[in-house]
């Protein structure tokens, strides 16, 4: 196998026309570089410099290796210059799983920031819907998800809070509890609901509220996402419990209450693998989530 320092110092010779040259602009001696083309000449198996007068000039095995070192040192640069913009983080690609309705306020705008910061930053965004993304972290399929927090730490996923989204009473106009402007999660306790999350941390965070109220949702009907359990609300098939970022768009058949003793909340966390390389794209992409977070 041929040797690429080897074939840059048949290089240097080849430029200069001479070894003596050629050994000054590299920095080494004029034997130590006569020694380099005879190793080199051994492992082409063929002469590549002949004596001219004082000085020496390729043969055509040398000259072909001689110009395909000069291509090696051209690409050995571009990789360098190339290396360099990715650990400065002017290049680099992100793979993202996020879900619905983080997307408009947390999403669109760090993103915008981050190609205002780092245009040469490709994100690759995909949506999670039902699927749980903590997996795809884990191996490395995903550079971060955006996901509400699950009981308990996960393996090899590191959580960073971005934002806390409290849930609202969504009730049909014309019920007795409309007129009121906080609602006690207790009075819900008789009510028929429309389920609109599936089993999961945000049901969770529904379910352990009305249980620290006292009593367990009556679920009547399932709504297959925010409008849609809206729509079901409207029609008076039951009240619902939907988050503040799910009710950018309020259905105009229903009324919005706040909730207390307890409100539920939902945690948004950026999730990232443990042992990720903490590299500028991606400290680039937290900090715009962060700042988007607290708009």
């Amino acid at each position: 196998m041929l040797d690429g320092r080897r074939m840059q110092v048949l290089r240097a010779v080849v430029g200069s026309g001479s070894v003596t040259a050629a050994a000054a602009r590299l920095g080494y001696t004029p034997s130590a570089v006569s020694q380099q083309v005879a190793a080199l000449e051994k492992e082409a198996g063929t002469q590549l410099l002949e004596r001219v007068g004082r000085g020496v000039r390729p043969t055509p095995a040398g000259l072909l290796l001689s110009e395909h070192a000069a291509a090696i040192g051209r690409q050995v640069a571009e990789a360098e210059t190339a290396l360099a913009d990715l650990r400065e983080g002017r290049t680099g690609r992100l793979w993202v799983r996020y879900f619905a309705t983080v997307g408009a306020p947390l999403v669109a705008p760090a993103l915008a920031r981050l190609r205002r910061d780092r245009p040469g930053v490709q994100v690759e965004l995909r949506l999670s819907g039902s699927a749980d993304p903590l997996p795809e972290v884990v191996r490395g399929e995903a550079d971060l998800a955006l996901v509400v927090r699950p009981h308990g730490p996960v393996d090899g996923v590191r959580l960073e809070h971005l934002l806390d989204d409290p849930y609202r009473a969504v009730l049909p106009k014309g019920h007795p509890l409309a007129t009121r402007r906080v609602v006690d999660l207790a009075e819900l306790a008789g009510e028929p609901w429309v389920r609109s999350e599936w089993p999961g941390p945000c049901l969770d965070a529904v379910l352990d509220a009305c249980a620290t109220a006292g009593f367990s949702p009556d679920f009547a009907v399932d709504g297959e996402d925010y409008a849609t359990a809206q729509g079901l609300v409207a029609a008076g098939l039951g009240i619902g419990m939907i988050p503040l970022t799910g009710l950018r768009s309020p259905h105009p058949g229903v009324v919005v209450r706040k909730v207390r003793r307890p409100e539920p909340v939902r945690a948004v966390h950026a999730a990232v693998r443990e042992t990720a390389p903490d590299t500028p794209a991606l400290r680039g992409l937290l900090d715009a989530l962060r700042d988007a977070a607290v708009q």
